[in-house]
């Protein structure tokens, strides 16, 4: 893919509307957030993976703030790895835990966002 820093090949993903992660070549862990190091085997053997984009609500949680309600909630992907994010097109306090989502990517302020919405795709 790219010889750029992991985040950045991260949101280079993300702006041609791909999740990647990361899959150590040492131990076959699934590695995210991107990152030089395996946090599994501590190998620096990483290689980049397009995720199919479907997962399980682990945890959420809703956020009062002045601004109103938003949602955050950990996924568990169909690959093995676990992101924070958010749950779009629904509620902040009716996205429940066990419910499948779909990645998409959204465009907020002029760069691209990873969140999630109900229904495996």
């Amino acid at each position: 893919m790219s010889e750029r820093s992991p985040d950045g090949v991260f949101r280079e993903g993300l702006a041609a509307g791909e999740l990647r992660f990361q899959r150590c070549r040492g131990c076959a862990a699934a590695v995210f957030p991107p990152r030089a190091l395996c946090p599994s085997c501590g190998a620096d053997d990483l290689a980049w993976e397009r995720s199919g984009g479907r997962g399980t609500v682990y945890s959420t949680t809703a956020v009062r703030g002045r601004d109103g309600v938003r949602n955050v909630a950990l996924v568990d992907l169909d690959e093995g790895f676990r992101m924070m994010t958010r749950i779009d097109g629904t509620a902040p306090d009716e996205v429940a835990i066990g419910t499948r989502v779909s990645f998409a990517v959204v465009d907020e302020d002029g760069a691209p966002v990873a969140v999630f919405r109900e229904g495996a795709a």
